[in-house]
């Protein structure tokens, strides 16, 4: 029957649909022909169907073309049937394969494993089939009762000694996709030898007859596991041990009425940043009420992402609304945390990633410093496309401030390496994710909401607010602007055309950004480092990656890669200059922004 319908397939007729002469090709039609059979259910079988009779070559080309790549993070992509989806059939394979390379790691424990979820659409029905193959393959399965952030989950690894973990999740992109990410026994992200260890096991599974399920293993008489639920209990726990962490309680106690609007974008914020900033010690914090349900389609955004201003709409409303002193949000995992500062009766400015995280750095660091609670064995992290401000920081405050790839997996990843040997105390990257202490080991938006805050009564506190506070910064380090452009390239042509610019900026022999000269090229691919004046070269330590950077003979840079988790290549520009009083601000600012553009066109062209 699939040979024959993919004959079919093969010869649909294009005419008319605006893609006259393109043709499905035999083995995509064999791929969609597969789905049209047991064992893929009726409603499945169904929605293919619907998709060929409707004539939707591009949507069946996409959704078929290859499998959804279990990468080192784990799965990301578009809900809907097909190879190339999010579907409880790509779900079921990622988690076989995970559950064989936990049994082929651990053949002689008793593996345990912890699942939670997001909002998004089908993130609990995902959530119930991961716990049921796990059960299936005889694995003790820690489930929680409900939505909870991304960073609770790594915290609950820990806590139970969990082997392994897994967030459904698609963290921060359009309300289209879906998630999987992959956690390991340290609380961390997939990284080497896993990562790959566990994309082999996942490639092995050809066939959804080979996936587990807790009925199936029943019924055969094998091994089945056990099945907790988590809820307050893990909650207590988690917020107990973030509370621990505040440094300056006394100045929270003083400015306890500080206004502070929040909003979880419709996500898994609302279960824990409400109460956490509460029993931190602030009064008067607000909830954006149309974005506090749980809503999969997050229908008062174009996307849940706190790096997009358009996201932070209503929640600036409500601070306008309440003259609040802060405003914070929360993409749908609550990893990621965006904020607004007020600079003026009813004026706020939102702050980009690198600001936040640099302000956030320097309060920690000359908290702990004034407090002598700063250790010689202490450091800081950033990664390689965050800003150079941060190294600059804790530089100042002596200790050092090592770079990793981008990724937060690989700020967990050091700090595993550096368990028992250095202490991990703040870290970040440019992507609005940050970690204050050594609790998760992934990034942390409930505890940077509440550190934050406690930034924010600190400064207020002195009569400054955060504008001014980010201006000293400046005066003391050197202005620092960044600028961040991502190009959107969907699906397989999409791909393709992300991999043919990184293949031109690679062979395009670039000495000049804008009229800056380039000074060193950056592969992080091939890990050389480039002179291009005396033709020098030398290694990169890090390992290899996709991303290419061009340092000018001004110390500026330009990083580029393709996204790991969306379908864009994203370019991020770094200049300096020396700030020399707050009234020459807006100049410099001006001038920043002119070297940015030229700099951002010249690339681009």
């Amino acid at each position: 029957m699939s040979k024959e319908l993919g004959r079919d397939l093969t010869g649909m007729d294009l005419t008319g649909m605006g893609m006259a002469g393109m043709d499905l090709s035999a083995e995509l039609a064999d791929r969609i022909a597969a789905w049209l059979e047991a064992p893929y259910d009726g409603e499945t079988i169904a929605a293919v169907k619907d998709l060929i009779e409707q004539g939707n070559i591009a949507e069946l080309t996409d959704s078929f073309y290859k499998d959804l790549e279990f990468g080192t993070g784990g799965l990301r992509g578009i809900l809907g049937v097909g190879t190339n989806r999010m579907n409880n059939y790509t779900v079921g394979k990622a988690t076989q394969g995970l559950s064989n390379y936990l049994r082929k790691i651990y053949p002689d424990e008793q593996v345990k494993v912890a699942i939670s979820y997001d909002s998004r659409n089908q993130s609990p029905e995902f959530s119930r089939l991961i716990a049921s193959i796990f059960v299936a393959n005889g694995f003790e399965v820690y489930l929680f009762e409900g939505l909870r952030p991304t960073p609770q989950l790594s915290f609950a690894i820990r806590q139970l000694g969990c082997h392994s973990a897994v967030m459904v999740t698609a963290s921060h992109n359009p309300k289209e996709y879906n998630g999987y990410k992959a956690y390991w026994k340290d609380g961390g992200q997939l990284v080497a030898p896993h990562d790959k260890g566990v994309i082999e096991c996942v490639n092995e599974i050809s066939d959804p007859g080979q996936v587990l399920y807790d009925s199936e293993q029943r019924k055969g008489g094998g091994k089945a596991g056990k099945l907790h639920l988590l809820g307050k209990e893990m909650d207590e726990a988690y917020l107990q041990a973030v509370l621990a962490l505040s440094i300056r309680p006394e100045i929270v106690q003083k400015e306890k009425d500080l206004k502070i609007v929040y909003s979880p974008i419709h996500g898994t914020g609302m279960t824990l940043v409400p109460q956490l900033l509460e029993r931190w010690g602030f009064g008067k914090v607000s909830v954006v009420q149309e974005q506090s349900q749980p809503d999969g389609d997050f229908p008062t955004v174009v996307y849940p992402n706190p790096e997009e201003s358009e996201a932070m709409t209503l929640a600036l409303e409500e601070a306008v609304r309440i003259d609040a002193d802060l405003v914070l949000a929360t993409d749908p995992d609550a990893d990621r945390v965006g904020m607004a500062i007020k600079i003026g009766k009813g004026t706020y400015e939102l702050l980009n990633g690198n600001q936040i995280g640099s302000l956030l750095v320097d309060y920690v660091l000359s908290s702990m410093a004034e407090k002598e609670l700063l250790n010689p064995n202490d450091y800081a992290v950033k990664t390689i496309v965050t800003t150079d401000l941060i190294s600059d920081i804790a530089a100042r405050y002596g200790i050092p401030c090592p770079e990793v790839l981008t990724g937060f997996k690989y700020i967990g990843e050091l700090m595993t390496q550096q368990e028992g040997k250095m202490r991990f105390v703040v870290g970040g990257e440019e992507s609005f994710g940050y970690l204050i202490g050594d609790l998760v080991r992934d990034k942390d938006a409930v505890i940077s909401c509440a550190f934050l805050a406690e930034m924010a009564a600190y400064h207020k506190s002195r009569g400054k607010n955060l504008r001014e506070a980010l201006i000293e910064l400046y005066l003391r380090h050197g202005f620092y602007k960044e600028q961040l452009i991502s190009l959107t390239k969907k699906g397989k042509k999409g791909a393709e055309e992300i991999q043919q610019i990184m293949k031109r900026l690679r062979e395009g022999n670039i000495r000049d950004l804008g009229g800056i000269e380039v000074s060193r090229i950056n592969d992080y691919l091939t890990q050389v480092s480039k002179d291009l004046k005396s033709g020098k070269e030398s290694g990169i330590k890090l390992p290899k990656s996709d991303v290419l950077q061009f340092v000018t003979a001004d110390g500026d840079v330009i990083s580029v890669r393709p996204s790991g988790t969306e379908p864009k290549i994203k370019f991020y520009c770094s200049v300096r200059e020396t700030l020399s009083s707050p009234a020459a601000y807006d100049k410099v600012e001006k001038e920043l922004a002119s070297k940015i553009d030229r700099m951002m066109e010249s690339i681009l062209r």
